[in-house]
């Protein structure tokens, strides 16, 4: 029977098990007390370790990078992720990424998709916009995405997750849905990162208005806690989820494994 779950590693570092492939996102495995520079001279230091090594990962079919920051990409997956991995990314990650040892690196510009086929389960991997920085600050930032991945068997759709990246709220989100369809889960990328009094990561309030925006059946909540960068305590997100009667919203712990909701097959509907 196909199942699809993820397991939070820490920050924005998840491992996604869809049917059959296996997908690992931002990944960023340095250990508590490990520092990490988020340039122009800015740095931030890590909290807490995460609930799984880079060496106890199951077989990987692909990385999911939403940018290329350091606290998402960092030295020990640079150094020890195969350099043959797919890893799907923004165009301009996925050019500095190739002039380093990875050998196979896709840039996905804006709406643009990339598949990754087992047996008769197909992943769609559809990049989405997001702006890490306000108004002309976000073009002196790495540029980043958010992802729609869906899982496909025999052609179809049985789950659409929405990972947003480091994203600020945008009314323009809305054009996800539109363009992708009902999104079943969402990866909620919080934490209120600010830098130089900067917000550069949704806050509760943003998070809450993306949630309301997109209308997933579960959403997740991730990058809030592991860094000394984050100012918006994710109890409240929940507790402005919660005042706005918006329902599906599930805490999930560091090193957790939470079903993903699957829609029906067509063998089953028939």
């Amino acid at each position: 029977m196909t199942e699809a779950h993820v397991t939070y590693i820490g920050n924005a570092t998840t491992l996604l098990r869809l049917g059959d492939l296996t997908l690992l996102t931002d990944p960023a495995f340095g250990p508590a007390g490990s520092r990490y520079h988020l340039g122009y001279g800015a740095w931030t230091r890590r909290l807490i370790d995460p609930a799984l090594g880079l060496g106890e990962l199951p077989p990987l079919h692909a990385v999911l990078l939403s940018h290329l920051h350091s606290d998402h990409f960092d030295r020990t997956a640079s150094r020890g992720l195969p350099a043959d991995l797919p890893i799907i990314t923004t165009p301009q990650a996925g050019r500095k990424l190739a002039r380093t040892r990875f050998t196979t690196t896709h840039g996905l510009p804006t709406w643009e998709n990339f598949d990754l086929t087992v047996g008769r389960q197909r992943v769609r991997i559809t990049a989405v916009p997001g702006r890490h920085g306000p108004g002309p600050v976000d073009r002196l930032l790495p540029d980043v995405m958010g992802s729609v991945v869906e899982l496909f068997e025999d052609e179809v759709c049985r789950l659409r997750l929405y990972v947003t990246g480091d994203t600020l709220f945008r009314p323009e989100l809305a054009e996800i849905p539109r363009r992708c369809g009902d999104i079943d889960a969402m990866l909620i990328h919080l934490g209120g990162t600010r830098l130089l009094g900067m917000l550069l990561t949704m806050d509760a309030r943003q998070g809450a208005d993306l949630t309301e925006l997109i209308r997933p059946g579960l959403t997740l909540p991730i990058h809030h806690d592991d860094f000394r960068v984050f100012t918006s305590p994710v109890s409240d997100y929940f507790a402005t989820a919660r005042d706005r009667g918006l329902t599906g919203v599930s805490p999930i712990g560091r090193g957790d494994t939470v079903r993903l909701p699957l829609r029906q097959s067509a063998g089953a509907a028939a």
